[in-house]
């Protein structure tokens, strides 16, 4: 009996030290948000304070420009997903970005309410701050969801529609970043808001890439700090958390705004064949696939990306 208590005594504090080894070598402390700021912000930048939270958002180009291009990023993403677009757009537009709730440097919901629902509700409050009545509307993945939801709500704000390998229908992924997979899984979700190692992040960019020789360490280093911002795991793991909504895609049929669809060929996260449901459903809507791409266009491929965007807006 004395053994046996013995080897469980034993096996608990090597669990112990095996717990404690991996904190040690993969637990990160939040960033402060002013270190943060110091690096990811930029004379553009600017906060707008929408409830509790202070959105950080850069408004570039034309301030003439009444109808600006909205441009909202996907999950884990931010702002600066539309660098390279940003730098072409703002010679003939204004554009205008932000890091949305639960990611970049907003932080948080303080509710923690990350269904599509509290976006839309989001989106329309920071328009309405920064004085936008009507907007050319464009999104990536979650983005893109929320673009379209937004667009069916509140359709008398968007002159047209940009979505880039956008959510929205049941389906089935062909393959699923690390990080997503982590965010999912009960108990090891809640460990990954202490334990968030730096290749997790560097595999979940690669992942959502077709070519993972454009991933670099400073496009990695983007990515892992921004979640280190207080709040922001906790929040990538509650997005995970929100039921799937089977049904609200029914609504895309009932936008009649001009649409440009844009796809990566090679998306393996939220794969092609969405793209032409939304062609279809679509009454108003041009289609272009783009070879040898995967998830984020305007990221992996920004001139390449942007040329049909360009010509849509000339159209």
């Amino acid at each position: 009996m004395k053994k046996n208590s013995n080897n469980i005594w034993k096996i608990i504090l090597g669990f112990g030290v095996f717990i404690v080894l991996i904190v040690s070598f993969f637990g990160y402390q939040d960033i402060p948000i002013n270190q943060l700021k110091k690096k990811y912000t930029d004379s553009y930048s600017s906060f707008v304070r929408v409830g509790d939270m202070d959105i950080h958002y850069k408004d570039q180009g034309d301030k003439k420009d009444s109808i600006p291009i909205v441009l909202i990023h996907g999950t884990g993403s931010s702002l600066h997903t539309y660098d390279h677009w940003t730098k072409e757009l703002i010679i003939n537009h204004r554009v205008i970005r932000m890091d949305l709730p639960g990611y970049g440097l907003t932080g948080p919901f303080p509710d923690r309410d990350y269904s599509y629902n509290n976006y839309v509700a989001f989106l329309k409050v920071f328009l309405e701050k920064i004085g936008i009545k009507s907007c050319i509307l464009a999104g990536n993945s979650l983005g893109g969801n929320i673009a379209w939801r937004f667009t069916t709500k509140y359709s008398e704000m968007v002159d047209n529609l940009i979505l880039i390998d956008a959510a929205g229908y049941p389906m089935k992924s062909k393959s699923i970043p690390l990080a997503f997979k982590i965010a999912q899984i009960p108990i090891i979700q809640n460990i990954f808001t202490v334990i968030s190692p730096r290749f997790v992040a560097k595999a979940s960019v690669e992942n959502v890439y077709n070519d993972r020789t454009k991933v670099d360490e400073e496009l990695v280093d983007r990515y892992f700090e921004l979640t280190l911002r207080e709040g922001n795991r906790e929040a990538f793991v509650d997005r995970f958390k929100v039921k799937s909504d089977t049904i609200s895609h029914k609504k895309i049929k009932l936008i009649n705004q001009r649409t440009l669809i844009l796809w990566g060929e090679e998306d393996e996260l939220i794969p092609s064949q969405m793209a032409y449901l939304f062609h279809n459903d679509l009454p108003n809507d041009t289609l272009v696939i783009l070879k040898d791409v995967g998830h984020v266009p305007m990221e992996e491929s920004p001139s390449e990306s942007l040329r049909p965007v360009i010509k849509f807006l000339k159209n």
